[in-house]
Parts: structure tokens; sequence; C-alpha cells
């Protein structure tokens, strides 16, 4: 399907997807070093190297609604040796205790703690800015769970509910649509105010395609303005530094981030300080020639998965 067409229906293809992330590089951090890209089978092969194994969650853990086949043992059997395993994502629409529903529910066990969103890094910067009224970009049947004490809106078709609030909440974009992306830049060009965006994703696999996240969103209304959205989540240093005050002490030698894309994951890894793992048999570039996009982008993972 085309490109930004529409709601949450709409998917972008593999090619689009990649051309997206190398138009904003200016808006992301600078990619440090290159890894050599070691090519290995799966997460097995590397277990004796690594402690912390920092999990993405689509196309690492699942593709959509469905457990990646073979992961769910595999993570289990890293946790058995004593691995500490934690999920950073940035599915930042979903209330935390969704998301542990959603990984119990396809056989994984995670401590809450150990589940780090873009969502929680976001919230977590919003207890210690001043109080704003926000209107927020999110799907309203998921409640505000996590939401408590900040004054939100829901933003829908009333032009007047852009003007109220004081700044904007980008966390979730499958109930968004061209008419209230248009609300909100004409809003933005009226009166500036601050983005803050929970969930840097441009795109994110799912079983029939790439569904566009709130990323793209926040990177367009950033051209049409002129307004630099603040991002939190991969491959940002926010969300590794929440995973990092989780985790306490720990040897960053030890630690690799495993997933999916060169433009969150192995980026915000490098950002972090950390060893990467690029899985290319599923998610982003599943069927795709992942050693050009690697040399077109110039961000090379320390080692290339098979599959997790």
């Amino acid at each position: 399907m085309g490109l930004g067409q529409g709601p949450a229906g709409d998917h972008m293809t593999p090619a689009e997807a990649f051309a997206a992330y190398e138009a904003v590089r200016h808006r992301l951090p600078p990619a440090r070093g290159g890894g050599v890209a070691e090519p290995v089978q799966t997460l097995e092969d590397i277990a004796d190297r690594f402690d912390v194994f920092l999990l993405d969650a689509f196309g690492v853990l699942n593709i959509g609604e469905a457990a990646i086949p073979g992961v769910v043992e595999r993570i289990a059997g890293l946790q058995a040796r004593g691995k500490r395993c934690l999920v950073v994502t940035n599915a930042a629409g979903y209330p935390h205790a969704m998301l542990m529903a959603r990984y119990a529910r396809l056989g994984y066990a995670f401590d809450p703690a150990d589940v780090i969103s873009s969502r929680a890094t976001l919230l977590a910067a919003l207890r210690d800015a001043p109080a704003r009224r926000w209107g927020l970009m999110a799907t309203e049947r998921f409640g505000t769970e996590d939401l408590e004490g900040i004054d939100i809106t829901f933003l829908a078709e009333d032009p007047d509910a852009y003007d109220r609030v004081e700044g904007f909440l980008m966390l979730g974009s499958a109930a968004w649509t061209e008419p209230r992306q248009a609300l909100l830049e004409d809003a933005l060009r009226a009166r500036p105010r601050p983005v803050h965006v929970g969930n840097p994703d441009i795109v994110a696999p799912r079983e029939t395609g790439f569904s566009i996240e709130p990323g793209y969103f926040a990177h367009r209304l950033a051209n049409a303005t002129g307004i630099t959205p603040l991002f939190f989540g991969k491959p940002f240093a926010n969300i590794y530094d929440l995973a990092f005050a989780r985790l306490g002490p720990v040897d960053r030698s030890r630690v690799v981030m495993v997933g999916d894309s060169l433009h969150t994951d192995v980026l915000g890894a490098q950002t972090a300080g950390i060893a990467s793992a690029l899985v290319t048999g599923h998610g982003f570039f599943d069927g795709t020639d992942a050693r050009a996009a690697m040399q077109a982008a110039g961000i090379f993972p320390d080692i290339w998965l098979d599959r997790p």
C-alpha cells in the first residue's frame, strides 16, 4: 500500500521504510563506529559472550500478535542460564499492563520491571517537567492507564482541542488520520508548542507489512512546521538510560541490544555504547538484502543474526 495515505490500515514497503529513515538521519543520533556484522545463526550462539540481553519486541520476540517460532524457548533458555533479559521497546501506545499481558499470552516470562518501553521513558521525563495541558495522539480505547495525574485531551476531529492544549504527546497512531495530522500541523503553525514523541519508530513489522507509527507523523510535522519534536525511545539515549537504571551496576561490554532495525536498534546500541545484534531473518529485513542496506546507511551491527 502507499506511503501514509490514511490511518492504521496503510503500510509501507521495505524500500519505502528504509528511505523514510534515511531521510530523517539529521534528527537521529549519529552512527558511532562500525561493527563487523559477524554472521551467526541464533542467540544461542552468542549466549556465552553476554550477561544482559536487551530485546526489541516487534521483529525479535513477535511479528504482530504471534511469537516468532522458537524464540519463546530460546529466551527461556537464556533466563535459565542466569542471563538478564529485558524488553526494550518503542511500543508507546500500549499501557504497561497491556504489554505484560501480551508477552504472557505469547509465552514469555518477563518481570514487569524488565519491560522498558518508550512510553515509560516519556512519562519519566514528564514527571520532572512543568505541568502542561497535553493533546494526546493515542488510541482512546486503550484507556489512560499509566497516564494518571497528567492533564490530557485525546485528539480527534475537534479543532478547538488542538488550540486549547499547551503541548502535544504522540504515543500511538493506530487511530490517527490525515485530517487529524492536518489539524495538528495547522495548530502548530498558528502557535508553536512542545511536541513529545513517545514512539520514534517510523514503521513496525506486522503480519501484512510495515505499519505506520508515530515517528512517521512526527517527522512530517517537523518538516511542515519547523518544530523539532523531542523523541523518547530507540535510538535515543533516554530509553537506554532508563534500562541501565533498572539494571544497576553492570559491565556494558557484556550487554547486547538485539533488534531488527539499523536505524533504531543498532543505532541505539551505538548511542548507548553497547554491542548490537541485528536479526535479518524476521522483521525489517526479512526477504531483503540487509548487507546492501548496511552499506547504504553506513550503520553496521557487531553481530548479524539469521534469527533470534
